[in-house]
């Protein structure tokens, strides 16, 4: 739970340095925001959530 609550602030904080610095219009980030919500619905968000999880799991061992 800890991980995806921070991973939420991290892209959200992501989206909105894209907005305001990249040209990143509101559209776009609400497209994105639906095709999200409907991918997590789909029968690969097990392996898409596996796969984050992984790859917290690696950058956290790294000791950057």
């Amino acid at each position: 739970m800890v991980l995806s609550i921070s991973l939420v602030m991290v892209l959200g904080a992501l989206v909105y340095l894209l907005y305001r610095y990249a040209g990143l219009r509101a559209w776009h980030a609400i497209a994105c925001t639906l095709f999200g919500f409907y991918l997590a619905s789909t029968s690969l968000a097990p392996q898409i959530r596996d796969g984050v999880r992984s790859m917290a799991h690696f950058l956290s061992g790294l000791n950057l």
